[in-house]
């Protein structure tokens, strides 16, 4: 087992997307600037944004500023709904490119099905599937797909072409039935909000285990998350938790924890904008 850094520098061989990565949701301005220069410091090497964020240029500016080469980085970006049409999706990559400051992204996910299906999913695949050939970006995935729209996604480019399904999953939303049909069709799933905004580290059990492990409450709930095969993207704005959360990589949780955690589930869903939502499953 490596340090906290040197796991964070590397992707997991065995998977299509790093495990253990950085997210920059809700931050902006100088304080995504600070976040991602102290990951990077810290050792973390995988950098999830989206054209939503508002703050793609920051995170370039932080990537610049900090020195790390770009071939050490795992860059992941999403396009938002307003981009799907053929004729908006890859000129609205070579904008997020531009202002990433870099040639390509390792990753760029569709971050939510269209709106009424205003843009059919063949067609933004498509478009994926032409900016990877482009050298634009190195895989494709999707955003809170259900079942349904996955399997549009896969009838579209194959599931050997979707590297990734991130989507909201925590211990009181544990997705078990999306989860279980991505990885039957080899797809990884990223876990966002895998803190529940913050909820998880309160709960009672959560508590008991990380006392027993003489780990935090964070860590506990990104091991889970990591031990069932979901790559996580935690933030913060605070370098000590930063720091602290890159300990995840080394916490073994025993099955007798693993199963308290898995009856947390409540199917307690944070993010569901109105004119967003899928039909969950």
């Amino acid at each position: 087992m490596g340090t906290p850094q040197s796991d964070a520098l590397h992707a997991n061989s065995t998977t299509a997307v790093p495990m253990f990565g950085l997210g920059t949701f809700r931050l902006k301005d100088q304080v995504v600037i600070d976040s991602v220069k102290n990951g990077l410091d810290l050792g973390y090497r995988v950098i999830d944004t989206a054209q939503i964020y508002g703050n793609e240029a920051e995170v370039g500016q932080a990537i610049a500023e900090s020195g790390v080469a770009r071939d050490e980085l795992f860059i992941t970006t999403k396009i938002w709904v307003d981009n799907f049409a053929a004729d908006k999706l890859i000129p609205s990559l070579k904008d997020s490119l531009a202002k990433l400051r870099t040639d390509h992204v390792d990753l760029t996910l569709i971050h939510w099905s269209s709106p009424e299906n205003a843009v059919p999913v063949a067609e933004f695949m498509g478009e994926l599937a032409k900016a990877k050939a482009q050298g634009l970006t190195k895989q494709v995935g999707v955003s809170n797909f259900t079942i349904d729209l996955m399997k549009q996604a896969i009838d579209a480019v194959g599931a050997d072409a979707i590297a990734t399904n991130q989507i909201e999953l925590h211990p009181y939303l544990q997705n078990r039935k999306v989860a279980e049909f991505a990885q039957s069709q080899g797809i990884q799933i990223t876990s966002y909000m895998t803190l529940a905004y913050g909820k998880v580290l309160k709960d009672q059990v959560i508590e008991t285990i990380a006392k027993a492990h003489d780990a935090t409450t964070a860590q506990v709930a990104l091991a889970w998350a990591m031990q069932l095969g979901f790559a996580v993207i935690p933030s913060s704005t605070k370098r000590e938790n930063l720091q602290s959360n890159l300990g995840a990589q080394q916490l073994v949780l025993s099955d007798a924890d693993m199963a308290q955690i898995a009856a947390l589930d409540r199917g307690d869903r944070l993010t569901s904008p109105d004119r967003l939502a899928p039909k969950w499953d």
